[in-house]
């Protein structure tokens, strides 16, 4: 068989209905007498609730319902765990989750008191105004460093300390690795908060039927078999009773996985309570303070090398800011304590974390997932360190990269899937030496860069590496089905959120089947239509579910091939596939379609032979061992005003391996938006919180997205090495973009600015044009110990 789609850039099959309007989101769905719920949300970051006064709101006409904490009864119970811990040993871990409304104290600003349901959003949000909450203020646990003080106050009383968690890992000896070494460079780190701000923000309409009693829920989520599954349990239904419905969903970047937000599990009761449907979709003021956020961390942290810059050991103390509560486990600080390891030979490594409750939202995935976190400290080290040894920044990562027979590589560490840290497959070197090459590396600093100083300007370039973890179990599932009129349907049970999922799955079956991926119909995030799956995060959606939709789809071809060689008497090894067709390669007029074979396969009359299945269908579910490697290496060049410190970049070069590429075009794009969605966590994208846990820029005119206009021409290029994890070769790439974007855009601003400060270190992110002035007044050399 000769791949015809797959690894050609096809394009995008779900485009036209986005383009033309037609594509259903949530917000788009609309029931026979809906109602709309508003929800009433604290004020205050941490306080005790007096009472909550609903007698005004329940009164104003067109109201239908008011509820709170008191009237949920049972149903306000804690929400499970959606992630347990990975095994670490001597592991400290404080589950606390939220209930559906508040009951009793507030912890957050923002976190939902009232729900108020009316014939219509307007009539709901202003009822909810009149909703009077007394809540008795409480000392606020503002940031981390605070939430561990001595006399700090308490998120939640029976958590001592404020401590969620704390998980040491380490292998090796870093102590003697210290005492060995010829230079030591120690640093603090802070990564800040941002948010994923999709274009699309939350929703949920909920519709119970007391006929059949079934709820079926369209949810902007990008786990609805994992919701299902937990609103059965929560509500006391069968499975099978309950129906939900990811339609096409405008952006997730892991603010959509977590699958017991209050909303989502309160409207779909509220719709059973009522017998109503009902609809809450999210503004944009309630996505600054009701939808998660992520980043968050200080990291102390030193690295060990010796007189050649070769790393003998890495240290790193960190304190993780989780939120409020944290039902989402420990998965970003895991995988912050992992990517710290980089794509490099770290014999010993010492890392302690420390997750603490803040009154701040909850924090939980978002692009990068805590990675970016662990790559920032490590490659900024590393710079430090080549500094320190006059060595260029490029050598000293040569000179430190696992080797490329060195595969599959053992980190000796617990991931965040439960299994050692592997990388399965790799090619750094020769990465890092490609995007040398197409940034034009050497010529930049030996020539252009020194011209352009003469002339006045401060350009500065950038290179870092990084590796990242995709790819993920447990499992996803996929059936794949020839249907009467010779068309063929894939079913999954993961979301969509934009990766491109109708056309990528499309074309891994037009291969097999030899058809055109215009000919494939795809499905994914219905619950009727594929009942399992874990859900679409951790850049693992091509990876698994598509090893799952290339498995169904080969059963389905030894099925055509079966079939249609009965029915054309020839031998197996004489079919062919081709545009709907199976055909004896003899002689291509001895052919039947598969609509026909279809209508063969699935008899009216008579009986099907023992130890078949009726119909042209499979399923079949892959659960990978372990995950897959994906790496890369980005460049950056920026030229720095040095009157206002704004920062042009100039150029963005990306190499990136992925495995093999199922459609480059779709890999192009995740990358590009990766690498903007970190250009804006690098230098504009940073939540402010006053002492008092309120938000200070909570509008899209304070809180800073790039737009087309600071997007700069990224320029992406790929080497391939195939991952041994799947027979397909892919990794995953969803995340990668976003992952680097920090350290490279640090290293550059510094190298720029180097004629007006030579100690100027840039050790925080997100920058800005502010920061930076205060970088440059009180740049001084860091703390470093020479061996």
């Amino acid at each position: 068989m000769t791949n015809t789609y797959f690894g050609a850039s096809t394009r995008r099959l779900e485009d036209p209905k986005l383009l033309m309007g037609r594509a259903q989101f949530v917000d788009d769905v609309v029931q026979r007498q809906m109602l709309h719920a508003t929800f009433v949300r604290s004020r205050e970051a941490h306080g005790k609730i007096l009472n909550i006064d609903t007698e005004a709101a329940r009164e104003f006409e067109g109201v239908v319902a008011v509820y709170t904490a008191e009237d949920l009864g049972d149903y306000n119970q804690s929400a499970p765990l959606v992630v347990p811990p990975p095994p670490i040993d001597g592991l400290e871990f404080n589950k606390r989750t939220q209930t559906p409304l508040a009951a009793g104290k507030v912890r957050y600003v923002g976190e939902p008191v009232a729900v108020v349901i009316a014939q219509n959003r307007y009539i709901a949000e202003d009822a909810a105004d009149l909703v009077s909450v007394q809540i008795e203020p409480l000392s606020v646990v503002s940031d981390s460093e605070n939430a561990v003080s001595e006399n700090s106050p308490l998120v939640h009383e029976d958590a001592p300390g404020n401590r969620a968690a704390v998980a040491h890992q380490f292998k090796g000896d870093y102590a003697k690795a210290a005492a060995d070494a010829a230079v030591i460079v120690k640093r603090r780190f802070t990564y800040e908060h941002g948010l994923a701000q999709p274009m699309e923000t939350r929703g949920v309409v909920a519709m119970w039927d007391a006929g059949p009693e079934k709820l079926q829920v369209w949810a902007s989520t990008q786990a609805p078999t994992s919701l299902r599954t937990g609103l059965a349990g929560l509500l006391n239904l069968s499975e099978s009773q309950i129906r939900i419905v990811a339609p096409f969903v405008g952006g997730g970047f892991g603010s959509k996985v977590l699958m017991y937000y209050p909303e989502e599990v309160l409207i779909p009761w509220v719709s059973i309570q009522l017998g109503r449907a009902v609809k809450w979709i999210e503004d944009r003021a309630e996505h600054f303070t009701a939808t998660t956020q992520e980043r968050g961390q200080i990291h102390d942290a030193e690295l060990a090398v010796d007189e050649s810059g070769v790393i003998l050991g890495l240290k790193d103390r960190f304190l993780h800011d989780t939120g409020a509560y944290n039902p989402y486990g420990l998965t970003v600080p895991i995988n912050s304590q992992c990517s710290a390891l980089g794509p490099y030979v770290i014999p010993n490594y010492d890392s302690v974390f420390t997750a603490v409750f803040t009154n701040k939202p909850i924090v939980s995935p978002f692009r990068g997932a805590g990675r970016q976190h662990g790559v920032f400290v490590i490659e900024r080290l590393l710079d430090l360190a080549a500094k320190k040894l006059d060595l260029d920044v490029a050598e000293i990562r040569r000179r430190n990269f696992i080797p490329k027979d060195a595969f599959p590589y053992r980190n000796g560490v617990t991931f965040q899937d439960f299994t050692e840290l592997s990388y399965d497959s790799g090619d750094y070197e020769k990465v890092l030496d490609q995007l040398l090459t197409n940034i034009d590396y050497t010529k930049f600093k030996q020539e252009e860069q020194n011209r352009l100083r003469d002339e006045g300007r401060y350009v500065g370039i950038g290179i870092v590496s990084y590796v990242e973890g995709t790819g993920i179990g447990p499992y996803e599932g996929a059936r794949v089905r020839v249907q009467g009129n010779g068309r063929v349907n894939v079913a999954t049970g993961i979301g969509n959120q934009g990766q491109g999922h109708y056309t990528s799955f499309a074309q891994i079956v037009a291969d097999q089947l030899g058809v055109s991926p215009s000919f494939v119909d795809v499905t994914t995030g219905d619950t009727d239509q594929f009942q399992w799956g874990a859900g679409t995060f951790a850049s693992r959606g091509a990876v698994v579910a598509g090893n799952a939709v290339y498995q169904a789809a080969e059963a389905v071809r030894t099925k055509i091939i079966e079939l249609s060689a009965s029915h054309l008497n020839c031998n197996k090894s004489q079919i062919q596939l081709g545009e709907g067709l199976a055909f004896d390669s003899r002689n291509a007029e001895n052919s039947i379609s598969f609509g026909d074979l279809a209508a063969i396969a699935n008899p009216m009359r008579g009986a099907v032979a023992p130890g078949t299945q009726p119909g042209l269908e499979a399923t079949s579910y892959f659960g990978p061992e372990g995950g897959t490697t994906s790496s890369g290496a980005h460049g950056l060049i920026v030229e720095v005003d040095p009157e206002t410190l704004m920062v042009e970049i100039v150029r963005y070069v990306v190499v990136h391996d992925c495995g093999v590429e199922i459609n480059p075009m779709i890999v192009s794009g995740q990358v590009k938006g990766g690498v903007v969605q970190g250009i804006g966590n690098a230098f504009f994208e940073r939540i402010e919180y006053d002492d008092n846990g309120q938000l200070l820029n909570g509008t899209l005119a304070d809180y800073l997205v790039p737009t087309s206009l600071e997007a700069p021409k990224i320029e992406v290029d790929h080497h391939t090495v195939p991952s041994a994890q799947n027979s397909l070769g892919i990794k995953g790439v969803g995340e990668a973009g976003a992952i680097p974007v920090g350290p490279v855009f640090a290293q550059a601003v510094e190298d720029a600015l180097r004629p007006l400060s030579k100690e100027l270190e840039v050790l925080d992110i997100p920058l800005s044009p502010y920061r930076l002035w205060k970088l440059l007044k009180n740049s001084k050399p860091g703390t470093d110990t020479i061996g």
